[in-house]
C-alpha cells in the first residue's frame, strides 16, 4: 500500500484549479493549516507549489518539501514567492532541526510517504502542540481520480498511525474520494 509518487512529466495537470480545488478548496486548507504570518511551515510532497504558494501568502516562511527536484524545477519556472524555500528530501528524512517547523501540510500526497519513519519524523520536527493538516485520496474511494485504491489510505489508518506516534486528532473527516485530517504534534 501507498507510496505512489506523481509521475514529473503530468506536472502541468497539477495546476488545474478546477480539479484540484474539486477535492480540497482553499478555504478548507488555510482553516485546516492555520497559517500564521510569523509562522514557519512545511509543505509535504509540495509538487509545483499550487497550495503552497497560497499558504506563503498567509505565513512566515514556507519549505516545499519534495522528492522530485523537477517538481521544483516547475514551481520554481512558475515563479517562487519570496517566503517559499524548496527542499528536496523525503518526509522520512527532513533536513530540519528539532522542533523548528510550527507546522505542515500534505494536500493529495500522504499515501506517499505514509510510514512510521515519516511519522516519527514528523513528531520530530514539528514544535510541541504544532498543527499537522494532512488532506488525501482515501482508500474508501472509488478510485476515478488519484493513485489506484492499492495505493491509499483510510482515513482510520492514517488517525491510527498519528496517535501511534504521539499525535493528538483535532479534527478528522470523510469525504467521497478524500479525507481530511489534522493532528497536533506531541
Amino acid at each position: 500500500m501507498g507510496f505512489h509518487t506523481f509521475d514529473h512529466e503530468r506536472a502541468a495537470s497539477l495546476d488545474e484549479a478546477a480539479t484540484r480545488y474539486r477535492y480540497l478548496s482553499l478555504e478548507e486548507l488555510v482553516w485546516a493549516v492555520d497559517p500564521g504570518s510569523e509562522e514557519t511551515l512545511a509543505d509535504l510532497g509540495s509538487g509545483t507549489g499550487f497550495y503552497t504558494t497560497e499558504i506563503a501568502a498567509r505565513a512566515g516562511t514556507v519549505y516545499g518539501v519534495d522528492v522530485q527536484a523537477e517538481m521544483h524545477e516547475f514551481y520554481r519556472e512558475k515563479g517562487l514567492p519570496e517566503n517559499v524555500e524548496l527542499v528536496t528530501a523525503g518526509v522520512a528524512d527532513l533536513p530540519f532541526d528539532d522542533g523548528e517547523l510550527d507546522g505542515t501540510f500534505s494536500t493529495m500526497t500522504y499515501h506517499e510517504f505514509a510510514s512510521e519513519a515519516a511519522i516519527d519524523e514528523l513528531a520530530r520536527v514539528v514544535a510541541a502542540d504544532g498543527r499537522v493538516a494532512v488532506a488525501d485520496w482515501t482508500a474508501e474511494g472509488e478510485g476515478a481520480a488519484g493513485p489506484p485504491l492499492a495505493e491509499r489510505y483510510s482515513l482510520e489508518e492514517a488517525v491510527e498511525r498519528f496517535e501511534a506516534g504521539g499525535f493528538e486528532v483535532e479534527f478528522r473527516a470523510s469525504r467521497p474520494e478524500t479525507f481530511l485530517l489534522v493532528v497536533r504534534a506531541p
